[in-house]
């Protein structure tokens, strides 16, 4: 046992450097003096747990991951892995960053295979803690390490996996999204609902339509079915229990509805957009919506009746403005989408909005700082992709009735949002507009985008080769 043995004898040897007794060494670490004799000099010596091996590295002023290169061989003590200390030494690697000693481990319990499940457990103990960024290295070793490719288990991890590495980075989650895609036919129902919401929304940040309409058209196909095993079940049985899904089931029923329309409108295909509303307007007839329920299905009505005044507005019925005005108003979540909408009509349609931006002035200007918006039921990623179409869509209308300086302030706004989510299509559309009109802009307006492009090569050199692989799936 020479790593042991390594452990140990370093530990000795801080001992006599400090002076210490084991009595004394025992005060300082809170160990008791026969517990940290015993793993120093018992016969076989008494393994050390990570807690000890941790108080011990406080005690003597190291690094609180010192000894866990040593500590890897304490984990296989007398040469068999030992979960009671295999599986706290993984979770404390994890949570001090130090993910070689990470895969030092895997890779010795992947010397045999049937210790896939229990690393998999360990992945959905972490992932059900909230801790989706440490169960990474766990999904990712059963996926790398699954013997059965159609195992519910690798494509749950694969699943896992997937929302665990989604965030505001656009390639980033492209490139997650096509790793996870070929699995998303295995996962049982209550995942499979929601992975295919996640993709349809991820696309829609993406402004891929088509694949929008795509997972939209397979989430309420889903959703349908599911809704109508649960009805039978519970027309069958007085008992039975029903599938645990994050979200209500009419939330994936409406929600297929609502993004299949919200697709078609993206492709200027209104008529057919208007048909897909009534899907999700009134969705009362469910069956046991309870509570939440009830209150998703309010929430769809209430997005039913703005999206046929976006229809009407998009189309260039400016009759409605006053009253879809007035929705925003009432609803102040969705001012964000409302705006967009108007000023997207606005440069289709050639009409003027200074008296509609001026009612709303308050809100486009505190959007860039406060885009949590709590209150409302989309994602602040969602918000982050649209605070930027919005800002693009600003800019192209100022340029357009000759506000030059307003429209060089929203590309800026643009630009600074693209390069925080990498949007890149939409970077360069607003890098070429901010050029063709930079003899407009004053001198901090020109100060203030060469910041934001030397911020560019600051990032390029810090991550040259971080998607090098994109495109390639």
């Amino acid at each position: 046992m020479e790593n042991a043995t390594t452990i140990r004898s370093e530990i000795e040897k801080e001992l006599k450097l400090g002076g210490y007794t084991f009595n004394s060494f025992g005060q300082a670490t809170g160990l008791n003096r026969g517990i940290f004799s015993a793993m120093l000099n018992g016969n076989p010596p008494k393994p050390i747990s990570v807690r000890q091996m941790d108080l011990i590295t406080k005690a003597l002023n190291y690094p609180e991951d010192w000894l866990y290169d040593l500590y890897v061989d304490e984990c296989f003590y007398d040469g068999r892995p030992h979960w009671k200390r295999v599986k706290p030494f993984l979770i404390r690697c994890v949570e001090v960053g130090n993910l070689r000693c990470v895969e030092k481990v895997l890779s010795r319990l992947m010397e045999d295979l049937n210790h896939i499940p229990t690393i998999f457990a360990l992945a959905e103990e972490l992932y059900e803690e909230g801790k989706l960024k440490e169960a990474i290295p766990f999904y990712e070793c059963v996926i790398e390490n699954e013997k059965y490719q159609h195992s519910e288990r690798l494509a749950i991890s694969h699943y896992k996996l997937f929302v665990a590495s989604i965030g505001q980075d656009l390639e980033r989650n492209l490139e997650s999204v096509l790793r996870f895609i070929p699995y998303r036919n295995r996962l049982p129902e209550n995942y499979h609902l929601d992975a295919l919401l996640k993709l349809a929304n991820i696309y829609f940040n993406l402004h891929q339509w088509k694949e929008v309409e795509r997972y939209a058209d397979e989430l309420q196909s889903l959703a349908t079915i599911v809704y109508k095993n649960e009805v039978q079940k519970r027309e069958k049985f007085s008992k039975f229990k029903s599938l645990e899904t994050e979200r209500p089931i009419v939330v994936y029923y409406g929600q297929g509805y609502l993004m299949k329309g919200i697709a078609l409108e993206k492709q200027e295909r209104y008529e057919e957009a208007m048909k897909y509303i009534s899907g999700y307007a009134d969705l009362s007839w469910f069956e046991d919506l309870g509570e939440i329920g009830q209150k998703e299905v309010r929430k769809f009505t209430l997005w039913a009746n703005a999206n046929q005044l976006n229809l009407k507005i998009l189309m260039g019925d400016t009759s409605s403005l006053p009253t879809y005005i007035q929705f925003l108003k009432n609803n102040p979540p969705e001012i964000l989408l409302g705006l967009l909408t108007i000023v997207e009509s606005a440069n289709k349609h050639g009409f003027l909005i200074e008296h509609i931006l001026q009612q709303f002035s308050h809100e486009l200007t505190s959007f860039n700082n406060e885009l949590s918006m709590e209150t409302s039921y989309y994602k602040q990623s969602f918000s982050y992709h649209t605070y930027a179409d919005l800002c693009y869509q600003l800019a192209i209308y100022m340029f357009n009735n000759l506000f030059h300086e307003k429209g060089i302030y929203y590309v800026l706004k643009s630009l600074k949002k693209c390069l925080e989510i990498n949007n890149k299509e939409k970077f360069m559309v607003s890098t070429a507009m901010f050029e063709r009109f930079r003899a407009q802009a004053t001198k901090d307006q020109k100060s203030e985008y060469e910041s934001i492009m030397e911020e560019v090569l600051i990032n390029a050199s810090k991550k040259p080769e971080i998607h090098s692989n994109y495109r390639a799936f």
